[in-house]
């Protein structure tokens, strides 16, 4: 019963995470993190290293389907990554100082948030419009945006993608497929940062539920990214604002749990 209770929560843990990460360019950790803490007893630290080891996949598969459809940064999207990457594993290690409840909040709220935003307001930047910001502008943009984005993913496990795909359509200027693009190509590393600094601090994990958890989270951000990329421009803003609504309700109904 235990197994299957586990098999059963991992599945729709990677659903939600696979979904969010293959549409919206959102961490896994977001989805993953609560739900193995409110339903299998997981301490939250060790959850969002969990978490964070299923993204790297989930994030690396969409990263290359976006790729393949020419919806990918990988050049201005390289400069905010290594600053990210610093800044991951100096979050996670404040993170390990702090006490478990003041984490993931913000998330929560940034995912709900931004889903009403693109339901409401959708991003139709074309890629042409993309080119009329100046290199050393965005360079600047980029180093200065990636040092609060690190800082969050490797604090909360959560809430840095939810980050760089605000910051890449409203910032910098990124039409939506080439923001989550690049997004997930940042988050590929940023997760696989974020979860050694968590093991190496925390320890081992359940070898059990992170691969379920990888598994599954793999598994539909394929699918998803699959979809995402033969969408309309104004289809996947509201598909992408449906998506963060819902998971952020689940979520906030996961902690009052």
């Amino acid at each position: 019963m235990e197994l299957f209770v586990t098999v059963i929560v991992t599945f729709f843990a990677g659903m939600g995470a696979g979904l969010g990460t293959g549409v919206a360019g959102m961490s896994a950790a977001a989805v993953i993190s609560p739900m193995l803490i409110t339903f299998l007893g997981i301490e939250p630290f060790m959850a969002v290293g969990i978490a964070l080891s299923s993204d790297v996949l989930a994030s690396a598969v969409s990263a290359y389907t976006y790729g393949k459809n020419k919806n990918l940064d990988i050049k201005n999207g390289s400069i905010m990554m290594v600053t990210v990457l610093i800044f991951t594993m100096v979050g996670s290690y404040v993170s390990s100082l702090v006490p478990s409840n003041t984490m993931g909040g913000f998330s929560v709220v940034m995912t709900f948030l931004l889903g009403i935003k693109f339901i409401v307001k959708p991003v139709m930047t074309t890629k042409e419009s993309m080119g009329s910001i100046s290199v050393r502008r965005r360079v600047i943009q980029s180093i200065a945006c990636g040092i609060i984005i690190g800082f969050i993913c490797g604090f909360v496990g959560a809430g840095g993608g939810m980050m760089m795909l605000l910051i890449l359509t409203s910032v910098l200027g990124y039409e939506l497929k080439t923001a989550v693009g690049t997004s997930v190509f940042i988050m590929t590393f940023t997760a696989f940062t974020g979860a050694v600094s968590h093991f190496a601090i925390g320890g081992k994990p359940d070898w059990l539920i992170m691969g379920l958890c990888i598994a599954f989270t793999f598994m539909w951000a394929r699918i998803a990214a699959l979809f995402a990329n033969k969408a309309q421009p104004k289809t996947l803003n509201r598909i992408t604002g449906l998506i963060l609504v819902i998971l952020g309700l689940v979520i906030m109904l996961f902690n009052l749990i």
